[in-house]
């Protein structure tokens, strides 16, 4: 995805700048970018950046009007038009649609700037009134930056793969984040898969000065969000009613067209519920799979005709298993590996979303943060498929993951599940468009936290929020059959389909059983699966992998490279992958680990 990139210090300046021209090529994922390069020598600084043609960080560098204040951003920052008046109150040129205010606000409040930041965001200040220069991010740290500091500098980058093209030094594994990567889906504690690349903790203001110490701070602790006092399930859902009311035309400023992401849950619909929008001004579109109509596109078709908006599927087509290998690759290596290549599904969909607009509006974000879902654990996978040497580090995974999990069920939602798990997918979407939900505003995370101990109330408020603002939306059912203001169940029988569908398909998809997998084979040619799959998922890489992309996972996973891992077991690798495609067995996660770590391996690792 697009993002900034910078080299603090070293004496060779010429040397400098092509290692940051080779930085940012690296975030150019499209040709469609707008980069660009700055550099402060006498503060042995070297910035650079890439963004979306038109998008809020579309007008870097940007500087005040006496020319000592520059400021690089990548990101979005959500606030009303008051603080924009103001600042243009105070004879300041203050456009509304992208970061040129931003500058101006730093220049009135100083270090006090970062804290009024609302939204997912990096970048760099440099002062020359005071001859520093501040690199910061928003206090979830979603907006990742890797860095590494030897003898000769500080590297930043919100790609990985950009220290690694200058710095080959740094293409190892560290062993205990890649078992992390496999066992949990993300590294753990703030660490990445590479050997000496850190990640800038949430919250971060790191000051630069020639000659001095590197002063590392945070602008936010999460103590103070803790710490508030809980509220009653009234008082909670009229707090919540009244903020997300509130905040909710923020995040549809702008001059570029906002298309909405509809799905037939509570989240979305919270959204188009009470969206600042005329008829027919948003549209909206569902993905959807290749065997039928999935619950979200037969649901959201409803929502979105009942609101007056245009509607389309985006649907997953043949077309796919032929890109599957290019998808793939483009997966793990816009992520730097922390997306597995079930991202080329992601990326499939999302550049036709593109086209229908560059901004995609989301209800991503929503469950975690009102219903306090934790969406990741470490997962059971085939450990003799892994050398003897390297189990423990799976083993010490889970641990980790214990550890990390021993605070407030709010906050490893929004400052550990937020950055370590749902950067990947974010990252996916955001090379392709930019991506935005009002459910980490901080004004509403802030209000989660005083949320009742009673979490499945919040469900019912959802449904509530969404029968005020308005009422034909809540006689349309969820995916999960809920229907009316309050939560209840149409009936029993709509209650048992949508409770029975999700766990048939998953049981023939990725949840199929050995002792089941052992028929497969037999079951295959009557195509069986084909009565429940498509009804939740758009995607089943279960039979995918057994059929249309056999031949791939064969060509990669069998590879004489691959097998030679050291961190593999070769002939257990050899003996799922041929039980998977001959039907025989279900390793689909296993073959999502083994293919994923392979591609980071040849891209990231071997790739000079």
């Amino acid at each position: 995805m697009p993002g900034i990139v910078g080299i603090i210090g070293g004496r060779d300046s010429a040397r400098n700048l092509h290692w940051l021209q080779k930085m940012v090529g690296s975030l150019i994922h499209d040709p469609d970018y707008r980069s660009g390069i700055v550099q402060f020598e006498k503060l042995g600084l070297w910035i650079g950046w890439a963004c979306h043609a038109g998008s809020f960080s579309d007008c870097m560098p940007v500087w005040n009007e006496t020319r000592d204040i520059c400021l690089i951003f990548f990101g979005e920052h959500f606030a009303d038009h008051s603080e924009i008046d103001r600042l243009r109150a105070a004879g300041h040129d203050c456009p509304r649609d992208n970061a040129g205010c931003l500058v101006h606000a730093y220049e009135e409040q100083g270090m006090r700037f970062f804290e009024m930041l609302n939204g997912c965001f990096s970048g760099v200040v440099v002062d020359l009134r005071e001859g520093k220069a501040v690199l910061f991010n928003d206090r979830y740290g979603l907006n990742r930056i890797y860095h590494h500091e030897n003898a000769e500098g500080f590297y930043f980058s919100s790609e990985a793969k950009s220290l690694l093209k200058v710095l080959p030094q740094l293409r190892q594994l560290d062993m205990t984040s890649f078992a992390e990567a496999l066992s949990c889906g993300c590294a753990l504690q703030d660490r990445t898969i590479f050997s000496r690349v850190g990640l800038l903790p949430g919250a971060s203001v790191w000051t630069f000065t020639p000659q001095k110490a590197v002063r590392k701070e945070s602008y936010f602790k999460k103590d103070s969000w803790e710490n508030q006092p809980s509220l009653t399930a009234d008082e909670y859902y009229e707090k919540m009613s009244e903020t997300f009311t509130r905040i909710l035309p923020r995040y549809f400023q702008g001059q570029q067209q906002i298309a909405l992401s509809l799905t037939g849950g509570l989240d979305s619909r919270m959204i188009i519920a009470a969206a600042p929008v005329q008829p027919r001004q948003m549209p909206c579109y569902t993905f959807g799979g290749m065997y039928r109509e999935c619950a979200d596109v037969r649901l959201a078709k409803q929502i979105a005709r009942v609101c007056g908006q245009e509607y389309e599927v985006i649907p997953v087509t043949q077309g796919f298993f032929s890109e599957f290998p290019d998808l793939a690759r483009r997966s793990v290596y816009y992520t730097d590996g922390a997306m597995d290549v079930m991202g080329s599904v992601e990326l499939f969909v999302n550049r036709t979303a593109k086209a229908i607009a560059p901004v995609r509006m989301t209800g991503n974000y929503g469950s975690e943060v009102l219903r306090a879902n934790v969406a990741f654990k470490p997962v059971p996978l085939c450990e003799f498929i892994f050398d003897r040497m390297f189990v423990p580090f799976l083993n010490k995974a889970g641990e980790t993951y214990a550890s990390e999990r021993r605070v407030p069920r709010t906050s490893f939602i929004a400052f550990k599940q937020v950055p370590w798990h749902h950067y990947a997918r974010m990252a996916v979407e955001r090379s392709q468009l930019t991506v935005r939900s009002p459910f980490l505003d901080n004004e509403l995370v802030a209000v989660a936290y005083q949320s009742p101990p009673d979490l499945p109330v919040n469900k019912a408020l959802a449904h509530r929020y969404i029968a005020e603002h308005n009422p034909a939306l809540a006689g349309i059912p969820t995916d999960r059959g809920a229907i009316g203001g309050n939560g209840v169940p149409a009936s029993k029988f709509a209650v048992f389909r949508q409770e029975f569908m999700p766990r048939a398909e998953y049981m023939f998809d990725y949840g199929m059983p050995q002792w089941l997998a052992k028929f497969d084979r037999v079951l295959a040619p009557l195509r069986v699966e084909r009565l429940f799959l498509g009804r939740q998922k758009f995607y089943h890489f279960r039979t995918w992998y057994r059929d249309e992309l056999a031949h791939y996972v064969k060509e990669v996973l069998l590879d004489v490279r691959t097998l030679g891992r050291p961190y593999l077991n070769g002939r257990r690798v050899e003996e799922i992958v041929t039980a998977h495609v001959t039907g025989r067995g279900n390793y689909t996660l296993e073959i999502h680990k083994l293919l994923t770590s392979e591609l980071v391996q040849r891209q990231l690792i071997e790739r000079s």
